[in-house]
């Protein structure tokens, strides 16, 4: 039996591997399903979803032109239509900086002086680790 690309047809599982299941189809011929065309989820073992001697539906992805035969599974089925975002329409904004209402500029600088410090005391922290500076285990 001839087989097209794009035909759905049942076969029976004859092997599972973690890579994908052997498929045997009508006529004797054997096709592979890959396992990220087993479902359109997540599938961490694939003997979890299918097993030898199982009947599946399968669709022909593709037919090498040394005889191998790809194979799908979740191609067969309807895929499931999102689900609408229940969020308002909103979209994602940085939050604002709360600060006093009233700061006078003497205030200002000295948190910025203050920020200042600390930023440039993390980055000599970090600067001098990548370069061993600090403590040294010679002695």
């Amino acid at each position: 039996m001839e087989f097209e690309v794009g035909s759905i047809i049942e076969g029976k599982v004859t092997g599972v591997k973690s890579f994908g299941a052997f498929v045997e189809l009508p006529g004797g011929k054997t096709g592979m399903v890959h396992i990220s065309e087993v479902s359109n989820e997540y599938i961490q073992e694939l003997s979890t979803v299918l097993s030898e001697g199982q009947e599946v539906k399968v669709k022909v992805m593709n037919i090498a032109d040394d005889g191998k035969i790809a194979l799908s599974i979740k191609r067969t089925v309807e895929r499931p239509a999102r689900a609408p975002r229940n969020d308002g329409g909103r979209v994602w904004q940085p939050r604002r900086a709360e600060q006093p209402a009233e700061m006078s500029f003497e205030d200002m600088m000295a948190k910025f002086k203050t920020q200042s410090e600390e930023k440039i005391s993390d980055l000599k922290r970090v600067t001098e680790a990548r370069r061993g500076g600090g403590y040294s285990r010679r002695r």
